[in-house]
């Protein structure tokens, strides 16, 4: 169930294919495994984290990652 005013950064597995850009863009918010698995951090985002969030949208070359919540649109 999602809760209101709560915003969170999403990874599609399937298509991530481990570049990291996404780490170097938001290292706060998200780091790679040793499998160069992505791995969210930091699951309920502040105003804050917004900006960071949003790098590493923008960093992913094969877009896997996704901001939902209710600014999200």
């Amino acid at each position: 169930m999602e809760h209101a005013g709560i915003e969170r950064l999403l990874i599609d597995r399937n298509r991530c294919e481990g570049y990291g850009m996404c780490q170097q863009a938001a290292p706060d918010l998200i780091h790679l495994d040793d499998e160069d698995e992505p791995v969210i951090d930091v699951a309920e985002l502040s105003a804050a984290h917004k900006p960071l969030a949003n790098a590493a949208v923008r960093a992913c070359p094969v877009a896997a990652l996704t901001l939902s919540g209710p600014t999200a649109h």
